[in-house]
C-alpha cells in the first residue's frame, strides 16, 4: 500500500471532495446511510488496516472517561496512572496521547489493547456512521490519513451524483 500516493491524491482532490461533501450535507440523500454502509463494506473488503495502520502512527484518538477507565482496568493500572503515563489534555480540553505513534501499536501493526481500544479507534474512519454528512471536516482530514476513507469518498462520489 503506497500511503504517499493516497495522501497526494487526497490532497489534490481535497477541494473537489470538500465541495461534494458540502453538497451532500445540504441535500442529504434519502438512502445515504444505506449506500454508505455498502460502500464502506466494499472498500474494507479489499483494504486491510493491518497493512497500513497510518491512523495509529500519525493520529491519536480522543479518550473519553469511559475509555480511560476501561483501558486502565485492562492494563491493571489506576486511571490516574494511565493518564500520567500516556495522556495529556489538549487545547480543546480533550484527553489525547502525549506522543505518537500509538504506544499500543506493535511492529506488526497489531493493537495490544484492541479488545478495549478507545471508542474513537473502534469507529475510525467513521465511514459507516449514520448522518455521515455531519462530519465533513473530519472526513476530509481522514481522506489524507486513511486510504479507505479516501476510497469511500471517491466511490460515494460515483455512486451518489450531486
Amino acid at each position: 500500500m503506497d500511503l504517499d500516493k493516497y495522501k497526494n491524491e487526497a490532497l489534490k482532490k481535497a477541494s473537489e471532495h470538500k465541495k461534494y461533501l458540502e453538497k451532500l450535507k445540504n441535500k442529504k440523500p434519502k438512502k445515504l446511510d444505506q449506500e454508505l454502509i455498502e460502500i464502506h463494506d466494499k472498500i474494507f473488503s479489499h483494504i486491510d488496516c493491518l497493512q497500513c495502520a497510518n491512523c495509529c502512527k500519525t493520529t491519536g484518538p480522543l479518550f473519553l472517561e469511559k475509555d480511560i477507565e476501561r483501558i486502565s482496568k485492562y492494563l491493571r493500572m489506576k486511571p490516574i496512572d494511565f493518564i500520567d503515563q500516556y495522556l495529556y489534555k489538549d487545547e480543546d480540553n480533550d484527553w489525547i496521547f502525549k506522543q505518537l505513534p500509538c504506544p499500543f501499536l506493535d511492529s506488526s501493526n497489531y493493537c495490544s489493547i484492541y479488545e478495549v481500544r478507545p471508542k474513537a479507534c473502534k469507529e475510525y474512519p467513521h465511514t459507516d456512521r449514520k448522518k455521515f454528512y455531519q462530519i465533513n471536516k473530519l472526513t476530509l482530514k481522514n481522506t489524507v490519513i486513511c486510504p479507505a476513507a479516501y476510497e469511500v469518498v471517491e466511490l460515494l462520489m460515483k455512486t451518489i451524483r450531486m
